[in-house]
């Protein structure tokens, strides 16, 4: 059982024993009392630099220890950079404050903080956004003001203060604890700062700080037989609860006792009363779990065995592309390199682009590895991230799922880093900084790790091809170069049939499924087999437009229009934004004529799931986007529907694309590829081309054949002729071609400056200024400033500037604070996207 990692901040003289492995890691440095000072990152947002603070007599503090400190008038959460034996020059005993108690030890291995070090310097970001990044939510808190009724109270009567010293005083007296924060009695009226200074002078009310609340472990009341004899003076229910005790090994939960036994808490109780039992709280971790049939490895094509053995025998850091088709069993291969490192005594870190992802392969993992396997990611509670985190500290090896934030899960003897569908553009964070792409990070990590590093995908990013491939100055290439080029039992790659639906619409078809979709879609019933449908986009059209006088319902605080949801069509219909939630009932008449003629165009998931229902009202459909998938377990929820059976359809977004192994699907449907086809974007193609290869890949990954029908106004299209042909090489050779005559990646490096304000004319100003003074300091090629591609997004005004560099050149040796954040006013926000890839 993990010792708990936190104190109560109130009682600064009780100290947190040490999770394990965190001894050892202390005896590394010399003892605390020959360095007197720690250098401490606060956790205040305007807080960019590290402050110095005095270690009290018998504290130690270590580096990666996170401290309570204060910092002005509050106490704020802070983390141990490391310690000092003098002060900086300058700076007098007398004005360093004492550290006021260590929150939690050792929450960071070995040369964690070369990684912080080197992410903050590469991404432009302060040292604390990055930690802020890192850490699960809530290690790091500030304390809150708050007010609290004096005891006892003025004699003084109530009429004697002014109203708005009433007001507070009688919102106070309403709260069953006499207080509240003071963001909230500021809420309560508009002269709250002057009622409250009177309250304060007459004696009413108090001002005091609150702590910083840590998470806190989980804990349950345990019952365990102490072994003592049987007392004759025992009840049925009592001899009962000891017989169900012994039978469960002698230890049992109190809820679950007391289920069992349909039995009171005063029953067990009294057996401790007799001593017959004890009853004590312990620690639960709070973990994602799930019923798992244990599985064996599986025998292995002669592809696998091929490159398990390139890879079975690499220790130290080697970067590996793994291209595999679709269905080829990369899985597979992930698990047979992880399993002699678990048994050496390493971890493993596996990483998939999406929350979706994880349910399947977490249930595939877990069947092979049992209990040593973690999941962390964003949807899970603060309490499990931060239990899951102190897990990952022990010594003991893992096996770690989870997406981009867990490149930064502090497992030690890291023994591989695999990112699954690494081409994947979930894999960077576009906001808040740092903006890091965890594929770059997962490198350094494995760099400083000395681990191998195994890329996989059917299609691989560009840039991780561009570096798999040897070049003229250099006969070996800089990442190895392993392929799956045959499916698992030779299965054929399902054929794609191209639909060209101008010639759908000449021939009088109307609807949103050409005459082939629609005769595949008849025969799944029939045949008992399932399919997918893929669409593009959510909800139900694209937006609401007056036919009338042509114009479209926008957002009115964004340059977008409102996309129309209709989630069943007895449901009242709404306009959403997708970029700042905003959102209406939609309008009966036209905001801008008055005209009835109102008309959704274009198709969503949620249409296209309406258009199934209507025309096949035989076929049952299951809507997976991200609309349906809010909530805790959803994705795993409605998968498992879809695979029982429960629907032969399963209508959704590019979460269908993204690694979803389902051998029953026999037949794939995108309704309309054109969406993909045509974004102002030198990455359009590359995304296009992966997204419907993907999406195709998963017809036909069982026992029966698979077909994949594609949709199209462009049939002609470069990319939709590559996917018919399944030609990644030569896609990714032409694509190549066009990025080297146009001086984009991986032939140079991109740093995109994106300023918003509410005040256009001002960010259009600071833009235009700061373009002018990049191109004086010749600054690489400088394109811009220009609005962004949705000029406003919450009633705030966007600019770019995007930027060129040669690959020789490091991004972060730019003098950025001089030549733009200092030029930059307080009412323009400026963000610094070191290799973007999206530029909405």
């Amino acid at each position: 059982m993990l010792l708990s990692a936190f104190m109560r901040l109130s009682d600064s003289s009780t100290h947190t024993p040490d999770l394990p492995g965190v001894a050892e890691r202390r005896s590394l440095y010399p003892a605390a009392a020959t360095f007197p000072w720690v250098e401490a990152l606060v956790d205040c947002p305007n807080a960019t630099e590290s402050y110095i603070y005095r270690i009290p007599n018998g504290m130690a503090v270590e580096p990666g220890d996170i401290l309570s400190v204060p910092f002005g008038a509050q106490q704020m959460g802070a983390l141990a950079v490391r310690r000092l034996m003098q002060l900086p020059e300058g700076l007098s005993v007398d004005e360093v404050r004492p550290v006021e108690a260590v929150v939690g030890h050792g929450f960071f291995p070995p040369g964690y903080w070369d990684l912080l070090q080197r992410v903050a310097t590469a991404y432009c970001t302060p040292l604390m956004q990055v930690v802020r990044t890192a850490l699960p939510p809530g290690l790091l808190r500030r304390s809150q003001r708050r007010i609290r009724i004096s005891d006892p109270a003025p004699l003084a009567p109530d009429d004697t203060l002014s109203p708005v010293a009433q007001t507070l005083l009688t919102v106070l007296r309403q709260s069953a604890t006499g207080d509240y924060t003071w963001t909230y009695l500021k809420r309560q009226s508009p002269r709250a700062n002057q009622g409250l200074r009177e309250l304060i002078q007459g004696g009413w009310v108090r001002s005091y700080l609150e702590p910083p609340k840590a998470v806190r472990p989980k804990q349950r009341q345990a019952v365990t037989l102490t072994g003592a004899s049987p007392l004759s003076d025992l009840s049925p229910r009592q001899r009962e609860v000891l017989e169900v005790l012994r039978r469960q090994g002698g230890e049992l939960w109190l809820q679950d006792l007391l289920q069992r036994c349909q039995t009171s808490s005063s029953v067990v109780q009294g057996l401790e009363k007799k001593g017959s039992v004890t009853i004590q709280r312990r620690e639960v971790l709070r973990r994602e779990m799930t019923a798992t049939t244990a599985d064996q490895p599986q025998t292995l094509t002669s592809d696998q065995a091929r490159v398990l053995a390139a890879i079975a025998p690499l220790r130290h850091y080697q970067s590996i592309l793994l291209h595999g088709v679709t269905g080829s069993g990369k899985t597979e291969v992930y698990l047979q390199a992880i399993a002699p490192l678990l048994q050496a005594g390493k971890s493993a870190l596996v990483l998939v682009p999406e929350i979706g992802l994880t349910p399947q392969l977490t249930d595939r993992v877990r069947a092979r590895f049992g209990d040593r396997v973690l999941v962390y990611h964003s949807a899970l509670s603060d309490g499990e991230r931060y239990d899951t985190w102190r897990q990952m500290l022990t010594p003991q090896p893992f096996v770690v799922i989870g997406t981009r934030s867990a490149i930064f899960a502090p497992l030690h003897q890291l023994g591989l880093i695999v990112l699954d569908e690494e081409h994947d553009g979930s894999f960077k964070q576009d906001q808040p900084a740092p903006c890091y792409h965890a594929r770059t990070v997962a490198q350094w990590r494995a760099q400083i790790s000395d681990c191998p590093l195994l890329l996989g995908s059917a299609t691989p990013a560009l840039e991780s091809w561009h570096r798999a491939q040897p070049t003229d100055s250099q006969s070996v290439a800089e990442t190895l170069y392993l392929s799956l080029p045959q499916r698992i039992h030779a299965r054929p790659q399902p054929p794609i049939q191209v639909v060209d639906m101008r010639q759908e619409l000449r021939q009088g078809n109307r609807s949103i499924f050409s005459r082939s979709l629609q005769e595949a879609l008849t025969a799944l019933r029939d045949r008992r087999q399932q399919g997918l449908l893929f669409i593009h986009r959510r909800g139900h059209s694209s937006f609401l437009s007056c036919r009338a006088c042509g114009e479209a319902v926008h957002c009115p605080h964004c340059d977008i229009s409102l996309t129309y949801h209709q989630p069943t069509p007895e449901a009242t219909p709404t306009l959403r934004c997708h970029y700042c939630g905003y959102a209406q009932r939609s309008p009966s008449l036209c905001p801008t004529c008055d005209s009835p003629y109102l008309k959704p165009f274009g198709s969503g998931t949620q249409r296209v799931v309406e258009a199934v229902e209507q025309q096949f009202p035989d076929l049952r459909c299951i809507r997976f986007d991200s609309d349906t998938t809010r909530t805790k377990g959803a994705h795993r929820a409605l998968l498992e529907r879809f695979a029982q059976g429960d629907a032969e359809l399963l209508v959704g977004t590019q979460m269908l694309t993204k690694g979803i192994d389902l051998p029953q699907v026999t037949l794939v449907g995108v309704v309309a590829a054109d969406g993909l086809l045509h974004l102002s974007d030198y990455r359009a193609g590359e995304r296009a081309f992966q997204v419907l290869l993907q999406v195709a890949g998963r017809a036909g990954r069982g026992d029966e054949p698979g077909r994949v029908i594609l949709q199209t106004y462009s049939p002609a299209h470069a990319v939709v002729q590559a996917v018919q042909r399944h030609q990644y090489d030569r896609f990714a050779s032409e694509e190549l071609h066009q990025r080297q005559l146009g001086f984009y990646p991986p032939y140079c490096r991109l740093v995109l400056l994106r300023l918003s304000g509410p005040d256009a004319a001002l960010v259009k100003q600071t833009a235009t200024a700061i373009a002018e003074r990049l191109r004086t300091a010749e600054m690489g090629q400088v394109l811009g400033p220009a609005p962004a591609a949705i000029a406003r997004v919450a009633r705030r005004f966007r600019w770019q500037i995007l930027l060129k560099f040669p690959l020789d050149v490091a991004p972060h040796t730019v003098d950025w604070e001089g030549l733009v954040r200092s030029h930059c006013p307080p009412q323009v926000s400026l963000t610094l996207d070191i290799d973007p890839l999206n530029f909405w």
